[in-house]
């Protein structure tokens, strides 16, 4: 997509990716079963490589699952040492990730 300013990933393929900033941002959101809104934490990154090429976009998550698995690369920023694969995997509550850091 020509304009893609977020990474969206697609079940069972591998993302590459490089992150040069990060936040962790409060959002509102609807909660799907309630139909409530309710304010969550998310952790956002700044994307500046993707599949091994340049862009700006972000890349979020509120999943504690994933946010957990970067949380060893946030203090430092150490994470823009290592590009990131990242697979997606099932749907919904039940959706798991697979991350491998690669040195840059």
């Amino acid at each position: 997509m020509v304009l893609q300013n977020i990474v969206i990933l697609e079940d069972g393929v591998p993302a590459r990716l490089h992150f040069a900033d990060h936040s962790i941002e409060k959002r509102t959101i609807t909660d799907p079963v309630s139909g409530r809104p309710g304010v969550r934490n998310v952790l956002v990154f700044e994307v500046d490589t993707l599949n091994g090429a340049p862009v700006v976009a972000r890349f979020s998550t509120m999943a504690e699952k994933l946010a957990g698995l970067f949380e060893p690369y946030l203090r430092e920023k150490t994470y823009t040492k290592f590009d990131f694969i990242i697979t997606q995997l099932g749907e919904g509550f039940m959706r798991r990730w697979s991350v491998q850091a690669v040195p840059k």
